[in-house]
């Protein structure tokens, strides 16, 4: 990956330390099977991320504005209680809710340097620019690279960090996935840095079926738009027209999941991989699934991954919680 330097901002490659499926070998062991499913990072192309933008707009997605309040309203306690010399922040994206962090930082005095680390580098670079024009004490060091991808070339100083993973992100993650992707970062921490967990908590079904289920179709077309990717990426013949996107909350799994449904029988040609796959009324591919969280499987899931909760601060009109924790 090359390097890029715009306004001394520098994006630092972090390279793989393990095997992470291409396209082909997802689509492969995906969508050739029984029960059809590719993992949600293909939702972002260009135009995927900025339906994301979208969705998080859309009156009935709770979780971006829910969370954005919930940092506003603990950002003075967070970074008072950790006191950071840098704070990394995996899967950064434009950068906005850690605003809330910085003003605190600048009301007591404390300038930390900011690690972005994500997959964009020109995403990186233009929110960058934007935090040190609203921040003049700020450095921003992006690291570029793919966090599922192994944390072990990550490379992170001594002091204080703080590491943040927002969004509820964590949700994407199986429980297994999940509690091996936070022992990953477990491995980075000294003991005095400090991990901040986002994620969404339990709550009416209705609500989150609501939320994923937008009335604008917004996250529809978000949804429908993996069908496009493949047609790009991988010459294949998808007819979206063929299929509608279906989000539903499984209470069994405690988890909403997102799919694609088949609604006429239709022949799929894979040209990049010379192979062809006939999809019946009724077949559904897996698109994503979204954990949702209690207050006690959240701390539970942190303290097998090997931490101890510090601060857990919680909204209570939609659930929500973000949770400062430690090495155990």
């Amino acid at each position: 990956m090359d390097t890029h330097v715009a306004n001394e901002i520098i994006c630092r490659p972090v390279h793989p330390t393990k095997l992470v499926p291409s396209l082909t070998e997802d689509v492969t062991a995906g969508l050739f099977a029984s029960s059809k499913q590719l993992p949600p990072k293909y939702f972002y192309d260009d135009h995927g991320s900025a339906l994301f933008d979208r969705i998080c707009d859309e009156p009935e997605y709770y979780p971006t504005r829910t969370e954005d309040a919930l940092l506003e309203s603990s950002a003075r306690d967070i970074i008072a209680s950790v006191e950071p010399a840098r704070i990394i922040e995996f899967g950064s994206g434009m950068s906005r809710k850690i605003r809330h962090l910085f003003r605190a930082c600048s009301e007591l005095e404390c300038y930390p340097t900011y690690v972005p680390f994500d997959v964009c580098d020109d995403v990186m670079i233009k929110s960058g620019e934007e935090l040190t024009e609203r921040f003049e004490w700020l450095d921003v060091a992006p690291l570029s690279g793919d966090y599922t991808a192994g944390l072990g070339n990550l490379p992170v100083e001594g002091g204080q960090n703080l590491l943040m993973f927002l969004g509820g992100t964590i949700g994407n993650f199986t429980e297994e996935q999940g509690i091996t992707f936070l022992s990953e970062m477990l491995d980075l921490m000294g003991p005095t840095d400090q991990l901040l967990l986002g994620a969404d908590r339990m709550k009416d079904p209705d609500i989150l079926h609501a939320a994923y289920n937008d009335g604008a179709g917004i996250t529809a077309a978000f949804n429908l738009n993996l069908l496009e990717v493949l047609n790009r990426e991988l010459d294949a013949n998808f007819n979206r027209e063929n299929f509608e996107h279906y989000a539903f909350y499984n209470p069994a799994e405690n988890q909403i999941e997102m799919h694609l449904v088949c609604m006429s029988d239709q022949d799929i040609r894979f040209d990049a991989l010379g192979r062809s796959l006939s999809f019946k009324e009724g077949d559904a591919i897996r698109t994503e699934i979204s954990r949702k969280f209690t207050r006690e499987t959240l701390e539970g899931m942190l303290h097998q991954a090997g931490f101890e909760v510090r601060s857990h601060y919680e909204s209570y009109a939609y659930p929500f919680s973000l949770v400062l924790a430690a090495p155990r």
